[in-house]
């Protein structure tokens, strides 16, 4: 079984109307104003998967500032989740800085979708104190129902891109130390802080509930990342995830087949811990 954790799908209103949202959507506009930025619905993301064997996709939307973008946003999810529940399992995305995010969480998790994400700290200083704190509520619905959450993480060093956030990973640890109980998922490999599991002390009980998604990971990291990943995080703790439609599967595939890695390995990221935390 091959599950994708990391998808993105926007309903038609805003696919086809974009430039209608930048004004009021900053992290909209810096992500999504080119173009070239694609965005899909639920019949192309069906398309893709067929095409390269994807079994089931995790789909989610944006975290818009705006509440009644999010709710539709996030009501499209829920039915593209309903219509095909075998191959789409939905996370609700909010924004924690926007009134109303936790009781959207509760309505979307009570209406069946399967954890929250991608959740982003986009504003200047990333994921600060504040940013941690918003994310009490939210959490404490996930750990009480034991549903995953996927945060938006990135690499504090290196080139600038369009989603890079300020995050550190003193602010990335500081969240995953708040939060011991929750089934976390990093997202973009976490930025690189399962390096720190060789500290001798704390960070990797710290990081014990922690995953890490390969979201992006052509365009971040040599393929070696892989291997070293397993090594450091644990052959359990990587999810396949994709980013798509920023980036085809298929990329992924050819890029695992160049690391070298076991067929164990491999068959562990492609699905079977994604499966164990979906409970699919």
């Amino acid at each position: 079984m091959i599950i994708d954790v990391h998808t993105h799908l926007f309903p038609g209103v805003i696919r086809n109307n974009r430039d209608n949202y930048f004004l009021d959507e900053p992290a909209f506009a810096l992500l999504y104003r080119s173009p070239k930025a694609r965005m899909i619905g639920t019949e192309d993301m069906l398309r893709s998967m067929d095409e390269h064997g994807v079994d089931i996709s995790v789909v989610f939307g944006f975290p818009w500032f705006n509440p009644e973008t999010c709710r539709h946003h996030n009501d499209y999810i829920i039915e593209s989740a309903r219509q095909w529940p075998d191959r789409l399992k939905g996370f609700c995305c909010v924004n924690p800085y926007t009134e109303g995010a936790e009781k959207e969480v509760q309505r979307c998790l009570a209406a069946g979708l399967s954890g929250v994400g991608e959740l982003a700290f986009y504003q200047a200083g990333g994921i600060t104190d504040d940013a941690i704190a918003r994310l009490a509520p939210i959490m404490e619905q996930c750990r009480q129902k034991k549903l995953p959450v996927l945060i938006h993480t990135n690499e504090p060093v290196g080139h600038q891109y369009p989603g890079k956030s300020d995050n550190t990973l003193a602010q990335i640890y500081a969240l995953v130390k708040a939060y011991p109980d929750n089934i976390i998922i990093l997202g973009h490999w976490g930025g690189g802080i399962f390096f720190y599991n060789l500290l001798k002390k704390e960070v990797s009980n710290v990081l014990a509930n922690v995953y890490f998604d390969t979201a992006a990971s052509p365009f971040l990291y040599d393929p070696r990342i892989y291997g070293q990943a397993a090594e450091l995080a644990g052959a359990d703790r990587i999810l396949f995830g994709t980013d798509y439609p920023l980036i085809p599967p298929d990329r992924y595939f050819r890029e695992m087949e160049s690391a070298g890695i076991s067929a164990r390995l491999r068959d562990q990221i492609l699905g079977e811990n994604a499966a164990r935390i979906l409970s699919v």
